[in-house]
């Protein structure tokens, strides 16, 4: 797994995204509960544009996140971004206010 999140992030950092979501599915079909998995998924279809997509993702990120707190915080800081350019500024402070309710 370990080495399909690092070919994934590879993916991401040299700008081809398309890549990285056919990597993340491919380990997502491996550990469909991985919330770690869902949450790097979002994170690149931030980088697409596709902020609806965003908050869906990350939502699901967090119904499998359990108890980890920062992974939480993270993706409600990835879902107020997304609702922010979607221009949806209630929904945006709304999830920045779940975000600092997970941070130590």
């Amino acid at each position: 797994m370990v080495a399909l999140l690092d070919e994934a992030d590879r993916y991401a950092q040299k700008g081809r995204p398309e890549r990285a979501v056919a990597t993340l599915e491919r380990a997502l079909r491996i550990e469909p509960r991985n919330a770690q998995l869902w949450h790097r998924l979002a994170r690149v279809r931030f980088q697409q544009g596709q902020f609806e997509q965003v908050v869906n993702l990350a939502a699901r990120s967090n119904s499998l996140a359990g108890n980890d707190t920062r992974l939480r915080a993270a993706n409600w800081r990835l879902i107020g971004t997304a609702r922010q350019r979607l221009g949806d500024e209630s929904g945006a402070q709304k999830a920045f206010v779940k975000a600092r309710q997970y941070q130590p």
